[in-house]
């Protein structure tokens, strides 16, 4: 046994569907763009779905974009 956390230790972490993961990724996103942490949406959401393990399709994606930056 090791003493590094590698994942959430918290029940339900990984109950969230693709849908709410996303919304969550959206919301992250915007907050993000809002503070000036970021100034590019496209780069900022491909990072944050890559590390989420979500997949869009390029319209999928270039919809995610238009709401966020909307």
């Amino acid at each position: 046994m090791t003493d590094i956390q590698n994942e959430p230790i918290e029940d339900g972490h990984n109950d969230a569907t693709s849908r709410e993961r996303l919304a969550g990724i959206v919301a992250q996103v915007k907050a993000d763009l809002s503070l000036g942490h970021s100034h590019d949406a496209r780069d900022l959401l491909t990072q944050r779905l890559t590390d989420a393990g979500i997949e869009l399709t390029p319209a999928e994606l270039a919809a995610v974009v238009a709401e966020v930056t909307s």
